[in-house]
């Protein structure tokens, strides 16, 4: 198993979106929230992410698409 740890940040459309969730259910990673801030415009989260590698590129690129910004932490 394959574990990244990422920071991920939110433009205002996706803030009350539950991208973790589609991430975790579409892509059959774990996600552990380590830090967040959320408000109604803005937000970003420090995660981790366990599965498998290939699972981790695929979750990346979702994210991306989505319009996440994702910054590597290790």
């Amino acid at each position: 198993m394959a574990t990244a740890r990422w920071h991920l940040s939110y433009p205002e459309a996706l803030v009350s979106e539950p991208v973790l969730w589609e991430l975790a259910t579409q892509h059959d990673v774990v996600t552990n929230v380590r830090r967040a801030n959320v408000e109604d415009d803005v937000g970003w989260v420090i995660v981790e992410v366990h599965g498998e590698a290939g699972a981790l590129v695929d979750g990346r690129e979702f994210l991306i698409s989505r319009g996440v910004q994702v910054a590597d932490l290790d």
